[in-house]
């Protein structure tokens, strides 16, 4: 942690920047570079010149820390109970929206505890305790937060007796991409925006089917079907469970083992004919994620890295052209296990063996 992270500001990180000041004062005395003590020691050559120059004028004491230049107004145990506040929303402190800004921070540290902080001292307070301004992620009103966390652990815990009996842990999610792409950042000169020319007439959608796949001790897996629309009004644009039938019989035959496959509440997934499918097949166990809950999906990052990857900015020409750069992006990604991995662990999910 660096001064520009607030580390410096508490008094364990002065005495750890005092014990590198002191190592370096050692070797200056010794004739050492600056930029080999800057290494050696992980700071900037600026830092040990800086050091220098006060090591000559009055020596290693001069290198001693200061001590605070003063005392925080907060204390501790009061920042505790700041946080306890803050934990509550700007909701319940009077404002309609969820933004927690400098100013709205003073006025309930105003409040609670009568002290008057300016701006600049509020953004030091926080920035010394380890807070930081943050894109927030979102969450619908309607999901169940404490079913989600039974969700996680059901997951996980299924996940370790798939481990134990030799089953595959299999999550499961569609998505439509069509002839505009999705946007990404690129460089342009300053003031002029850049342009990506795409059809603006064409419908066509290609769906896609995602199975990521993972067993401890095996290469995680990435298997997928593609769905093209065919364009009638009356004809049908998303998968059947037929296609998923087809899909988890082609998957248990690449994987050739058990499989527990745990997908969203579409209303395809749980069709009559799917149920009986599942019911009929000792090799496959179905579970649910809780509903508003994509975020414990690993295929959520797959998709990302797709339209983050190969999908940005590209002018589609066809739905043929639509349909190469997704299989290519897919293919890209069921090469490198290590990205269907960390897809895994960017949902906080684990597969335990025991």
């Amino acid at each position: 942690m660096r001064y520009s992270q607030g580390g410096g500001l508490t008094a364990e990180r002065q005495r750890f920047r005092e014990e590198l000041r002191l190592k370096a004062a050692e070797r200056f005395a010794q004739g050492e570079a600056s930029s080999v003590i800057a290494r050696d020691l992980r700071v900037s050559v600026r830092s040990v010149q800086r050091w220098r120059r006060t090591w000559d004028e009055g020596g290693p004491r001069a290198l001693r820390s200061q001590g605070p230049a003063s005392l925080p107004r907060l204390s501790e145990k009061q920042f505790a109970q700041l946080e306890v506040e803050l934990a509550k929303g700007p909701a319940a402190h009077g404002w309609e929206d969820q933004r927690w800004t400098l100013s709205r921070v003073k006025t309930v540290i105003g409040r609670r505890f009568h002290l008057s902080y300016t701006i600049q001292g509020v953004r030091k307070l926080l920035v010394r305790n380890g807070w930081s301004c943050q894109v927030p992620a979102r969450r619908t009103i309607e999901r169940d937060d404490e079913a989600v966390r039974v969700g996680q652990g059901g997951v996980a815990l299924r996940g370790r007796l798939a481990a134990v009996s030799g089953a595959w842990l299999v999550f499961e999610d569609e998505a439509g991409f069509s002839m505009t792409p999705p946007q990404a950042k690129t460089w342009s000169q300053r003031g002029r925006t850049p342009v990506v020319r795409v059809r603006g007439r064409s419908r066509r959608r290609i769906s896609i089917a995602v199975l990521t796949c993972y067993k401890p001790g095996h290469r995680s897996r990435l298997i997928y079907r593609p769905r093209r629309d065919d364009g009638r009004r009356d004809g049908r644009k998303s998968f059947s469970w037929r296609d998923y039938r087809d899909l988890l019989i082609a998957a248990h035959q690449q994987l050739g083992g058990p499989i527990v496959l745990v997908w969203d509440n579409l209303n395809v997934h749980k069709a009559a004919g799917l149920r009986d499918f599942a019911d009929s097949r000792d090799w496959l166990t179905i579970y649910y994620l809780p509903p508003y809950a994509p975020d414990l999906n690993p295929v959520e990052g797959i998709w990302s890295l797709l339209r983050r990857g190969r999908l940005s900015n590209v002018a589609f020409s066809t739905p043929e052209h639509l349909v190469q750069r997704i299989r290519h992006g897919l293919r890209h990604i069921q090469y490198r296990s290590h990205l269907i991995d960390g897809c895994l662990a960017e949902t906080g999910l684990t597969i335990r063996t025991t």
